[in-house]
Parts: C-alpha cells; structure tokens; sequence
C-alpha cells in the first residue's frame, strides 16, 4: 500500500529551502522520499511511502529539522 502526504510551511521560505535543499531526498531503504517545492512565501513538502510506517519516519525527520530552525532562529532573535 502506498501513502503519501505533505507539509506545507508559511514564511521564511527562502532560509528554509536552502536548509532543506542539500537534504538527501531518497532514502537508502528505498521506502519513502520527499520533494520541497517554493511558491512565494510558502514551502511545500510532498512525502511518499511505500508503507505508513516510513511515512510517519519522513513526517517526522521534517519536522524535527523544523524544529531545530525555529530554535535557532529564536536564539538569533529574528
């Protein structure tokens, strides 16, 4: 069964994308991948998976880089 699913991310669409953009896509086990596209200010990530539990894994890996800038960013002050 395949899954898929997607974040989309509003603001700061440039930093974000240029974080994400070295990220490798592909995952080795070949059960899921992403892709992140930039529309304006906003970010979209579209995650497919061979199955719900490499989905979840991907969910979460995003998130968690996620996660890390904003931290980042409020220890910057912006």
């Amino acid at each position: 069964m395949n899954h898929s699913g997607s974040i989309i991310v509003e603001g700061d669409s440039d930093n974000i994308f240029k974080l994400f953009e070295s990220e490798e896509k592909e995952f080795e086990n070949g059960r899921a991948s992403y892709s992140v596209k930039k529309n304006n200010h906003k970010i979209e990530f579209v995650i497919k998976a061979k199955d719900a539990s490499a989905l979840r894994a991907v969910l979460n890996s995003v998130a968690k880089n996620l996660i890390v800038y904003e931290k980042v960013k409020d220890e910057q002050g912006n």
